[in-house]
């Protein structure tokens, strides 16, 4: 195993029962706050050396909390921040953003929208600037969203895009077919990568074990390739089903048998490239 693990995916929050209203009964034992000091004592004892911190609440405010946090903590080496990209100053707020070291990218919630929402040309308008300022995207989208992903990344050849948490694939009920097809399409644009993140919380939470994840990370990996895949946590989301060392451990052993040079590329150095760490 390479020594430099970055995780691509992760989330700090103070928890506010208005605000974090997604985290439901099932989830209760994330109802609460996440902040730096916990994740540096996680990743000492998995041997992490860097994280990518991604929005999780839809304000500009999000942004700046977790900017504030990169800057205290160094193991926090970029943000994925919101912004509005369907506001009429979005530019005025990208060269704002642009300003900001720690920001590297921005990220919708767009699974709690409709699949023609990302296609709005509000919207569209907003991701069409982001390369002018050298900004990343993170598509965070359940399947039935990912024939109109197809459709939205076809529209911007040159823009980095990242699918978060392999499109959250339904495990649980084992159905693959549909999303296989799907994920196999959007791969084919290489501008498009992919986190090996998340899994978990779409298997069943109680009762997973690791070869739910191997079909699933087969196809992930078949479509884009060892260049463009990278591990993700998603803690503290992940925790609603699993620990850190056992979401990781998915993860390590499904690769344990790479070279050496693949496992550096799919635990850090695509991570590096893709957000320009």
């Amino acid at each position: 195993m390479n020594d430099i693990i970055i995780d691509s995916h992760q989330h700090f929050w103070h928890y506010d029962a208005t605000k974090h209203s997604w985290i439901d009964d099932e989830m209760a034992v994330i109802r609460k706050d996440f902040l730096p000091e916990q994740l540096l004592e996680v990743y000492e004892q998995n041997g992490v050396t860097g994280c990518v911190a991604v929005q999780a609440d839809q304000t500009e405010e999000e942004t700046s909390f977790l900017v504030d946090l990169a800057s205290k903590y160094d193991f926090i080496q970029a943000v994925v921040g919101w912004v509005d990209l369907r506001a009429d100053n979005i530019r005025e707020r990208l060269e704002h953003y642009a300003q900001v070291p720690e920001v590297k990218g921005f990220r919708h919630v767009l699974q709690g929208e409709e699949p023609a929402f990302m296609l709005h040309p509000n919207f569209t308008r907003g991701i069409a600037a982001l390369k002018d300022f050298g900004f990343t995207y993170d598509i965070l989208v359940f399947p039935h969203h990912l024939p109109s992903v197809l459709e939205f990344v076809q529209q911007f050849p040159e823009q980095p895009f990242v699918i978060d948490h392999i499109a959250k694939p339904y495990i649980k009920a084992g159905k693959i077919d549909e999303w296989k097809k799907d994920i196999m399409q959007v791969a084919e644009y290489d501008n498009v990568y992919c986190k090996i993140s998340g899994m978990v919380t779409e298997a069943d939470y109680k009762n997973w074990k690791k070869d739910d994840f191997t079909p699933y990370i087969d196809t992930v990996v078949e479509a884009f390739g060892e260049k463009r895949i990278m591990f993700g946590s998603d803690w503290p989301v992940c925790l609603v089903a699993a620990s850190y060392s056992d979401m990781l451990a998915i993860v390590k052993d499904y690769f344990s048998g790479y070279s050496k040079d693949e496992q550096a590329d799919i635990f850090g150095r695509n991570a590096a490239t893709f957000y320009d760490l």
